[in-house]
């Protein structure tokens, strides 16, 4: 793995350095003849060990990885869903099979049921971004052709993590915000909960309980 990284940096130190020297020597041909160009300002060396450990570390699993490791299985889940602030929700089951991806790096979870009389697939991911200490959640399912994206962090004293974001309105194709939050509740419990605006006010749309089985 060390040997791929470094193959990689210089692969691309290389492509960096022959391009820069290609656009510097074209540039330099033009205006040779009518422009009296400046001395080049020698660029500081690059520190090779220091970019070299950075993608190491931007590249390990570390503990947000193991938490989400935690989840791997299946998941029964309960969903409630609002149309309308104070509404009666409608209810679904779905059932939820989580999995780590590629060298466990990141979270990707498939959801089967019936939603809304509907055959339903759904499918996540969920990353932990090691150079901006940040989570991001994708989605998309079989009800729709976007993807819901949405970027937070998680919080040790609450055990829940917040992300926020938006998604295209079907009715009016405008932009729309909503937030989520994820609760571990206990070893075999998760929560989701999704609130989306309307009127310019904040409801609760959805959620989800998870227990694994």
């Amino acid at each position: 793995m060390k040997f791929f990284y470094v193959t990689l940096f210089m692969l691309v130190l290389c492509f960096v350095s022959c391009k820069k020297e290609i656009n510097t020597n074209d540039a330099s041909t033009k205006v040779a003849d009518t422009i009296k160009t400046k001395e080049p300002i020698a660029e500081e060396p690059l520190d090779s060990a220091a970019e070299m450990k950075a993608w190491a570390d931007y590249a390990k699993p570390g503990n947000p990885h193991k938490m989400m490791a935690d989840e791997t299985g299946t998941w029964n889940c309960e969903m409630s869903f609002w149309m309308e602030p104070n509404a009666k929700p409608q209810k679904a089951t779905t059932t939820a099979t989580i999995k780590m991806i590629l060298g466990g790096r990141y979270q990707e979870t498939n959801f089967q049921g019936t939603l809304f009389g509907q055959p339903f697939e759904g499918k996540s991911t969920l990353a932990y971004n090691n150079a901006s200490k940040e989570y991001t959640t994708t989605f998309i399912d079989n009800m729709g052709t976007g993807m819901m994206t949405a970027t937070g962090k998680y919080d040790e004293s609450t055990k829940s993590m917040e992300l926020k974001g938006e998604m295209i309105n079907p009715l009016n194709g405008k932009k729309m915000p909503y937030r989520e939050i994820y609760t571990i509740v206990d070893a075999k419990t998760r929560k989701m909960e999704m609130f989306d605006t309307k009127k310019g006010e904040e409801y609760k749309s959805m959620e989800i309980l998870m227990k694994k089985k």
